[in-house]
């Protein structure tokens, strides 16, 4: 029981201020309750589809295969598969952690994980899509020339400043939560 409470204590927490928040103000408590739940159902209509295809990709890809195209001695090819994989995500931020973690367990090489991330959470087509008619296409190219790199060096430069040791600590935790 006191696992389970120390696991979920931030939720407590929040459930808790959300009821005294209720009590002191009950307009602003009701927003907020409101808003809980918005947020609740949004995130319970992503992670579904997102574990469903997290388990299709975890039967279906061999390590070996993943190992080949985005392992370490993958280079440009599996960086470049890294960064299409996360382009053409849907969804929230918070969707690309689990499937990082079995990308990880599958055997990808750190830094693609991290290239991957960088490109869900900054170059998915949709949005570059929404900024072009926007902001117009010189605006939605020149960030996204500016992110190329910086996604790239961000990854590396991590990758390089972990030890071997904390990089085995990621993939052994990954493999622990799959």
């Amino acid at each position: 029981m006191k696992k389970l409470l120390e696991r979920y204590r931030f939720f407590l927490i929040l459930a808790a201020a959300n009821l005294v928040l209720l009590v002191i103000s009950p307009a602003i408590g009701w927003k907020a309750l409101g808003l809980t739940g918005q947020n609740a159902l949004e995130m319970l209509s992503v992670i579904p589809p997102i574990f469903i295809l997290l388990g299709l990709l975890d039967v279906w890809v061999d390590r070996e295969i993943m190992i080949r195209l985005m392992g370490e001695k993958s280079g440009l090819t599996g960086a470049a598969i890294a960064f299409f994989l996360g382009s053409a995500a849907a969804g929230p931020l918070y969707a690309a952690f689990p499937v990082a973690g079995v990308l990880l367990k599958k055997g990808s090489k750190f830094s693609n994980v991290l290239i991957f991330i960088g490109a869900w959470s900054t170059t998915k087509i949709p949005m570059l899509l929404f900024e072009t008619t926007a902001m117009g296409w010189k605006f939605m190219l020149t960030r996204f020339m500016i992110n190329l790199p910086g996604i790239a060096f961000i990854a590396f430069a991590t990758e390089k400043m972990l030890k071997d040791k904390e990089k085995e600590s990621i993939y052994s935790h990954s493999a622990a939560l799959n």
